[in-house]
């Protein structure tokens, strides 16, 4: 991997971990790391995060009826054992068992909504824990969106034909806020559009689902999982505002979006 000179280094840090980065700006992140606290804090949060995944989901093997089928629809001459074990090791594996993990350490009211055999309006409190738990999968990727721009022009364009309505983009480089682009979650079966902010070394998920879809909620600042999320409801829409930041710049970003022009 080759990042250009206007990579974000936060978005790199994922890959300095995963080994992608070629010698070259392995070192430059390195230096980066040593001259920059906040990076360098970003690095020892990911890596403990990865180490809770280790600890809660050690690396099995994956079961044999499974390794027979792959050999088996591949047609390659290896034994189980040998591909068992390039099965284990495979990245792949580490990425399933971190969503499984991030499911379990947000409780079972995900678990319960996914199971439940008929739709309907989705508990406020289901709501922002699968809103968050999106917002650390988007962390734990290679990069935190599908779409990667500066200018509204491009994200909100980029939407249309992937969901029913392409959201409200607004460029708030003015109040400190850059766009860095927009991806799709999935949150109660339905995909939505989510834009992503930056404020120094922090990004920010802004999720807009229809108001139908969510339960009634008391409109507010809470914090889940270590994540301030801020919820808000305008023109049909409940935004929710997840990150990392401080409680007064999440309010502070908030303001901002809603009181821009589109």
């Amino acid at each position: 991997m080759t990042p250009s000179s206007q990579d974000d280094p936060t978005l790199l840090v994922h890959a300095y971990l995963d080994g992608e980065l070629d010698p070259a700006h392995a070192l430059e992140i390195e230096r980066q790391f040593a001259a920059d606290p906040a990076l360098a804090a970003e690095r020892e949060r990911v890596e403990a995060l990865r180490r809770l995944i280790e600890e809660k989901l050690p690396r099995e093997a994956p079961p044999a009826n499974l390794v027979r089928r792959i050999e088996a629809a591949i047609a390659t001459p290896r034994t189980s054992a040998r591909f068992a074990s390039r099965l284990s090791s495979h990245p792949t594996w580490r990425a399933l068992a971190a969503s499984v993990l991030l499911a379990l350490f947000l409780g079972s009211g995900s678990t319960w909504f996914v199971l439940r055999p008929s739709p309907g309006p989705i508990p406020a409190g289901t709501t922002a824990d699968m809103v968050v738990a999106s917002h650390l999968r988007a962390l734990m990727a290679p990069q935190p969106i599908d779409v990667a721009s500066s200018d509204r022009h491009t994200v909100k364009p980029w939407f249309n034909g992937r969901i029913p309505e392409a959201p409200r983009v607004i460029d708030l480089a003015n109040a400190g806020f850059a766009l860095v682009g927009g991806r799709i979650d999935v949150i109660g079966r339905v995909p939505v559009p989510t834009l992503v902010y930056r404020i120094r070394q922090h990004l920010i998920s802004l999720t807009a689902l229809p108001a139908s879809a969510a339960a009634p909620m008391t409109v507010g600042l809470r914090n889940i999982a270590g994540y301030n999320t801020l919820t808000w409801t305008d023109n049909g829409l409940t935004y929710w505002a997840v990150s990392d930041v401080a409680a007064a710049d999440l309010e502070t970003f908030a303001k901002a979006f809603r009181e821009a022009s589109p």
